[in-house]
């Protein structure tokens, strides 16, 4: 009988001891697998950040000058090898060079940069326009002097034949030409130089503006206003 117990004992010691070596296995196989995927996708992304191309540098780096403003990125030429860009051009100012440097080298996939912007100087780029500019000016200040009176009865009568047509025209280029009005949601409309606006602004900031633009045209005599404010949602 004892001998029975004991065998049965022992059975039961082998089947649990076994279990737990087959869940500690299963416990540690999953963690092992998930930590070789977060390890491949870790070397996937840092492999990711350098197979940039140089042509896909060298648009990236275009298309941030073109889109600051403070810098004239049509003039600047863009040149990738390796990762190392080579900016080349002319730029008006240091400060218009530095933040063209600047752009350049906080672009993804670049490891430096090679600086080849020439400064553009007053002798080189501002001295022969002027001297142009001064001449035309003394060839034609004695007949400015001497036609003054007809031009400004000229403008008078401007002031007076300009169409209907014309001075829509005129309102409307004032609209899309000022940031501060939504030109292409107004519509301007001219009746014996009465102007009427119709449309929709954002605020009454915007319509006043609307309105001001409208009645310093010229040739325009009277504006009516028929805008409606809707504030942005």
């Amino acid at each position: 009988m004892l001998k029975r117990m004991s065998v049965v004992i022992c059975g039961v010691a082998v089947m649990l001891l076994t279990a737990g070596v087959a869940s500690a296995l299963a416990t540690q196989e999953p963690q092992s697998t998930a930590g070789k995927a977060k390890d491949k996708t870790q070397d996937a992304a840092k492999k990711t950040a350098t197979v940039l191309t140089d042509a896909e540098i060298t648009s990236a780096v275009k298309t941030k000058l073109l889109g600051d403003t403070k810098v004239a990125g049509l003039k600047i030429d863009v040149d990738t090898d390796h990762g190392v860009v080579t900016l080349t051009g002319p730029v008006k100012s240091r400060a218009e060079k530095t933040e063209a440097l600047r752009l350049a080298r906080t672009t993804m996939g670049v490891k430096s940069v090679q600086d080849k912007l020439v400064v553009e100087s007053v002798a080189t780029s501002g001295v022969s326009e002027k001297s142009t500019a001064t001449k035309a000016k003394e060839k034609t200040q004695d007949a400015a002097e001497k036609t003054a009176d007809a031009t400004k009865s000229g403008a008078k009568k401007s002031a007076a034949v300009l169409t209907d047509a014309e001075i829509t025209s005129a309102v409307k280029t004032k609209f899309l030409a000022d940031t501060q009005v939504g030109g292409l949601n107004i519509n301007v409309d001219t009746a014996d130089h009465v102007v009427t606006l119709t449309g929709t602004v954002h605020s009454d900031a915007e319509k006043a503006e609307a309105l001001r633009l409208a009645r310093t045209t010229k040739g325009v005599t009277k504006v009516v206003s028929k805008l409606t404010v809707e504030p942005k949602e």
